[in-house]
């Protein structure tokens, strides 16, 4: 089970859930040896029946509960545990016989009478913690599963336990201790040494986690460790074998994610023709996945076939309609897009704002598109179309440079310096160092008579300008905040 990462890429582990290690039958031998009440056998033939007819019933419930019919060993248990009050083992089958049926409050006072009956069996300790861990007295849990530790601590399941709460609580640096503990102890545990591994990863352990990964490699070669594997060396900047080990975990277990990965790897160093490739065999193994489509757009984009793009996004879209990623992607992609697509593109936009106006950077890119299609004929009702979504792109964004700017350039176009004046101004609070802003600006000075400010800006343009990155580094910084947005996306669904 993976952990969430809020700060960069993040990738769904495949498997399932994390395991705190607990038979669901626990203590056979006492289970199984269970005598009535614990006490000298009685030669009083009524009080023999007795004990006889409470073992009788305490076995069935002990069957009832193994064949996973919990009521009928509940039904069994309840009447025992008032005859027998300081049984160990009725207390603590009832217990567990409350945990399957999800009663954790009743569960607990029962799992709890069994550990102080015997504190000294680390099953009952350990079947009590997890209970409490389920009830979210983490404190409480915390103190039973060390207490475990202390008690057996050449125990695999006491280490891994401990280990596995720590994770379970969002404290990945303690759990690897007991996690590399519980692994020496037992190497070939596949679970723990994912866990161990991912823990490493998080905490950038990189080195320790890519042999972590590579032992485990070797006793069971799965998708998910090359996949993991292909996180590490991401991160450690070894991009080459990143992309190699993404590709393996895809060859292995073709599966949505891992065919995500793979081809988000090839966006993200600007591969393109074999992004491609990968996100149409994805959205053709996947059809309906709404990320495989938007990996497809970003992979044309990139390539420069707007069209293409258009038309993955627009997929994307359909597939997932409440989802403002795409519709994003599909303004960025608006310039570039023939004749016969843009309006499909405004039209996606203008509809999606109909019903959620929320978005900055979706009133923004519908400005964009409706002023594309007002290069033909300009028309006055969509100027002010054009004003009124940068304003409210504005108004839900105070620090959005590049609206400020095209806001700017619109009162220019219109001849109102004064006011692309300001625009431009607000645009550089947020964005000094951009060469065209101040570039825009000193026109926009010089054509309202003020020639030495306007002398001023266009120096500081030509000073910027050498330094400033060109189209083609900005192109494919857009394309790596695609992909980040698109994983992130992706991890807030998992």
């Amino acid at each position: 089970m993976k952990m969430s990462n809020p700060v960069a890429v993040v990738r769904a582990s495949t498997r399932s859930a994390r395991v705190i290690r607990i038979s669901m039958v626990l203590f056979a031998v006492h289970l199984l040896s269970f005598v009535a009440i614990p006490q000298e056998r009685t030669t009083n033939p009524q009080s023999r029946q007795i004990e006889d007819a409470t073992n009788r019933r305490f076995v069935s419930a002990l069957a009832a509960y193994k064949a996973e019919q919990y009521t009928v060993a509940q039904h069994e248990l309840e009447p025992l545990v008032k005859s027998a009050p300081t049984s160990f083992e009725v207390n603590e089958l009832l217990g567990l016989v409350y945990v399957a049926q999800g009663k954790q409050s009743e569960a607990n006072r029962f799992l709890a009478k069994a550990v102080q009956l015997k504190p000294g069996i680390a099953e009952a300790q350990t079947a009590l913690a997890t209970n409490l861990l389920a009830l979210h007295r983490m404190d409480e849990a915390e103190l039973r599963f060390k207490r475990v530790v202390r008690m057996e601590p050449q125990s695999y399941d006491a280490n891994h336990n401990l280990g596995e709460f720590y994770i379970e609580t969002g404290k990945i640096g303690s759990a690897i201790p007991f996690l590399k503990h519980a692994q020496e102890i037992n190497s070939s545990a596949y679970n723990n040494g994912y866990d161990l591994a991912l823990a490493l990863e998080q905490t950038e352990r990189f080195d320790e986690a890519r042999q972590q990964l590579q032992q485990l490699i070797t006793l069971r070669d799965s998708a998910e460790l090359h996949s993991l594997l292909g996180d590490v060396e991401e991160k450690s900047r070894n991009y080459v074998s990143s992309a190699a080990q993404y590709e393996q975990a895809a060859r292995m277990v073709p599966n949505e994610q891992n065919m995500l990965n793979w081809g988000a790897e090839l966006l993200l160093h600007q591969t393109f023709a074999p992004a491609i490739e990968v996100f149409k065999a994805g959205t053709q193994r996947f059809p309906q996945s709404a990320q495989l489509h938007d990996g497809l757009g970003i992979a044309f984009y990139g390539a420069g076939q707007m069209d293409e793009a258009v038309r993955a996004f627009l997929r994307a879209s359909d597939l997932s309609p409440a989802d403002p990623l795409p519709l994003t992607f599909l303004g960025k992609a608006c310039d570039g897009a023939s004749a016969e697509l843009a309006p499909q593109v405004r039209s996606r936009l203008q509809n999606f704002i109909t019903h959620d106006d929320r978005s900055a950077e979706l009133n923004y890119y519908l400005a964009m598109c409706l002023w594309k299609g007002n290069q033909t004929e300009s028309k006055p009702d969509l100027t002010k179309e054009i004003e009124s979504r940068l304003k409210r792109a504005l108004a839900l964004d105070p620090n959005y440079s590049d609206a400020y700017f095209q806001l700017g350039n619109l009162y220019e176009e219109q001849r109102k310096y004064e006011e692309a004046i300001e625009q431009y101004q607000r645009a550089l609070k947020t964005n000094t160092n951009s060469a065209r802003i101040h570039y825009r600006l000193g026109q926009a000075l010089a054509r309202a008579g003020n020639g030495a400010l306007s002398q001023e800006e266009f120096g500081i343009f030509d000073r910027l300008r050498k330094s400033e990155s060109d189209a083609t580094n900005k192109e494919q910084n857009q394309i790596q905040q695609f992909v980040y947005t698109m994983r992130k996306s992706d991890a807030n669904q998992q």
